[in-house]
This record gives structure tokens, sequence and C-alpha cells, in this order.
């Protein structure tokens, strides 16, 4: 059985399960889920939203195929009655969420799903599959870009990427969050996302001189000629460089950047910085890559390192000094009636709520409130519709406007929240309405 991403059936077995169980039992009111963070990760000082089109992309074409369903029936899990309910299956519900590119912080909903109860449950596993991910990657990134402003950011992440899907939202989350492009050229072509691209060690060991695979590149790139200098000695390759230019420039070819992969980049970015000078070429940037992460790019510009650009790839795809987030998507009402989970470590608050953000006279964060969805409060709702009865409230939210919220959002962020090493809590406060419910119903479960 071949399976597409966007199979119904990536997906847990105990969504299908319990939705047997609720078919059995006639159970299908409205249900409201909401998916929140319970904690940041260690070093974090918040979370950035990302995925939200994708997610709605996928509520949008949710259906079971003839094969779909062929393949549950041949587990013998189900009967065949609710294999019969599936065919017709749509997503009809509402969905609220936080504008990609939106900070937020833990115990706040960043989407809401409403919807009759087997199309809530059932699409728990994918919506937080998409979301986590590009959540965590965006979060990531939007670190790197707050450590090397003003600086060309290349995600460099698909050879170590976990899967083709996981390369491609990364581009799309990293560039939402503020890099300048991708390398990842499918991602660049469907998302718009502006293509970056330089060459290998291989090519230059492939040629028996340096020099001439240099000019034979830069002939036949002459509109994109990045030199990757360090496959052998990279001051010497920079000299070569320095000879080459002028003899391209007879034919109108200019070199665009020189390209660090290894050693010292802070050092060698200052050694070739001075030949490229010294030899006229002021005007080639240099670009660096190798291991790189928000901590790398903040020592390197702190120490005045003359680097332009950075290609930025493992460390920032796979977000791997946190590579999760503690992240749940649960009932919060059913049938009109407000639930809440109480168990140890993970209880949660009930009913369907609303966030408010509150900015001093600065324009920086001040503050958030957590509310109930029914009351009103002042400040900036951060919650806003995005589907009802199963269709998009307007057009897509393009990939530009996303990144222009986030690039509004970094800049609203308090000291503390955009240092790399402070790790000061942000006030989220939780409404007295909201306390006052889950104490009401706290007595009546506990009645």
């Amino acid at each position: 059985m071949k399976l597409s991403l966007g199979s119904a059936l990536l997906t847990d077995l105990y969504e299908l399960t319990m939705l047997q169980a609720y078919f059995d039992a006639c159970m299908n009111e409205t249900a409201s889920f909401e998916l929140f963070v319970r904690a940041l990760p260690t070093g974090r000082n918040f979370l950035m939203a990302a995925g939200l089109e994708q997610v709605v992309d996928y509520l949008e074409q949710l259906r079971f195929t003839a094969e779909d369903l062929s393949g549950l029936s041949r587990t013998g899990r189900f009967s065949t009655p609710f294999l019969r309910s599936l065919e017709h299956l749509r997503f009809t519900g509402d969905v609220d969420a936080m504008r990609e590119g939106t900070v937020f912080f833990p115990d706040e909903p960043f989407l809401r799903v409403t919807a009759p109860m087997r199309e809530a449950q059932l699409v728990e596993s994918r919506l937080i599959n998409l979301a986590h991910f590009e959540t965590l990657v965006a979060s990531k990134a939007a670190r790197c870009v707050l450590a090397a402003p003003e600086k060309l950011l290349v995600d460099f992440g698909l050879r170590r990427a976990h899967g083709a899907e996981a390369a491609w939202l990364s581009a799309r989350a990293s560039f939402l969050a503020g890099f300048s492009g991708t390398a990842t050229l499918a991602a660049g072509l469907a998302f718009g996302i502006p293509v970056f691209g330089t060459m290998a060690h291989s090519y230059v060991q492939a040629h028996d001189d340096e020099a001439h695979a240099f000019e034979q590149f830069a002939r036949s790139q002459p509109t994109n000629a990045t030199l990757l200098i360090d496959t052998y000695d990279t001051e010497h390759a920079a000299r070569k460089v320095v000879a080459l230019a002028p003899r391209l420039a007879k034919d109108g070819i200019s070199i665009q950047a020189v390209r660090l992969d290894s050693g010292d980049l802070g050092e060698h970015a200052r050694r070739v910085r001075r030949i490229l000078d010294a030899g006229g070429l002021a005007g080639v940037t240099i670009f660096a890559s190798g291991n790189l992460d928000e901590y790398r790019l903040r020592q390197l510009v702190d120490e005045h390192a003359p680097i332009d650009g950075f290609g930025v790839g493992t460390r920032m795809n796979t977000s791997a000094d946190a590579p999760y987030l503690d992240c749940a998507y649960k009932l919060v009402e059913y049938a009109n009636e407000p639930r809440r989970k109480r168990s140890e470590g993970k209880a949660t608050w009930p009913g369907r709520k609303a966030v408010y953000r509150v900015y001093g006279a600065n324009g920086v964060m001040a503050g958030d409130l957590v509310t109930l969805e029914r009351e009103r409060r002042d400040g900036e709702p951060l919650l806003e519709p995005v589907m009802r009865d199963g269709k998009r409230c307007g057009p897509p939210v393009t990939l530009e406007a996303a990144r222009q919220h986030a690039q509004r959002a970094l800049r609203a962020l308090t000291p503390a929240q955009r240092s790399l090493d402070r790790n000061e809590p942000y006030p989220v406060a939780i409404s007295d309405g909201l306390r006052e419910l889950t104490r009401r119903l706290d007595a009546r479960l506990g009645a």
C-alpha cells in the first residue's frame, strides 16, 4: 500500500480505535481541542508559531480513499458500518490560531480546533506533527536571526534533516523566522523562497589545478560565482582568487563571494579579507558555513569577524539542543461542557480560551493574559479565526506576510527574551474567570 503525506491514515492507531468507540456509543457532539506547550526547553525564552498553513491544507484535504478503507478493513479492528461512515468524512469544523510568526509562551493555546468529536479527534496526531515541527525550527531559527542581525542567513540543512518533508518544511520555517533563503531547491520553488548555492569541495578536487577549478566555475556561473576556498590552503586559495579576478573581469565576469567551511572561521575570514582588500577585491563578500548555531554566530559577530553571511544547517534544522517541544492537544470542551485533565504534572485549564498581549509605551511586550473565550480584555487578541465550517476565513496569508509579522514580533521582545543566556520567565497571567471555572469544575468532578 502506497501512502502519501496527505493520507488520513498518517495518524496513530488510537485515533481510529477511539473513533470506532465513539461511533458505537453514538458520541459525536461538538468538541474543542487546544494545542499548547507545557514548558519551554532549557535555554529558550520564547517560541514562534509556525506550520499553520500546512495544518489548514491538511484539514481541507482530509478524506479516506477507497484504498484507505480497504487497508483499515484488513486490520480486522473496525466494523463495516463504521468504515462506511468514514467514506464521506470531511473536516467541517472551526480553527482559531495565532498567526504564523507570533511569539508565544507555555500554557498559551496557539491553535484550537472546534468540530464534531470524530473530526476533532482524528486530526490530533498529524496536526501536532505539522505544527510542532515548524514551530520548533522557527523558534531555533529566530534565535539565529537575533544572534546575527543584518547578516545573510541561508538554510543549509537538507542533507542532515530528518527526512525529505523535514528538509522542505524547515526551509519554510527558517525563512518565516527571518532567514534570507535556502539551498533546498524544491522548497525554494514551492514556497517562493530565494535559493542560494555555491560549490562542493569535490568540484575543486576533481580538477588538477585549484585555480583552474575556480575559473571554470566562474565562467559556468558568471552571475553566481561564489568560490569555496578551503579545500587545501585557505589563504593560498584567496591569493589565487585575486590573481584570477582581472582575467575574468576582461570578459565581464565578477566574483561575488568566497566561502569558508572549516577551521577557525573568524581568523580565516580576517586573513582572507586582508588578502582580498589588498588585491582590489573589496566588493567580494565572505560567506561561512560549518556546524553553526546561534551561539557560534553570536561569537563570530561579537569578534567582529568580517563575515557577511552564514550557511546554517544541521543544528538549526534539527533544533539540535532542543529537538522537541512538550506540546499537547487536549480536550477543553465537549457537548457545551468544559473539560479538563487533572493528571499529575499534566493538568490542563478547561474551556475555550483567548490570549491577550499588552505592550509598553515603547512597543515592547509587557505581559500576556490567558482568559476564557467569552471574556473581553484590553490588549491584542492573539487567537484569530482561521477556518469556519471547514472553509478558510479568507485567502491564505503569504509566507512573506508571515515573515514580516515574525520580524515585528522579534522587535517587540524584551531584552531578557532576546538574550541567548538570560532565562527570565515572561509574565503570563491566568484570568480570575478561568481560575474560577477550574475551581467549580474540580468541585463538581470531586463530588
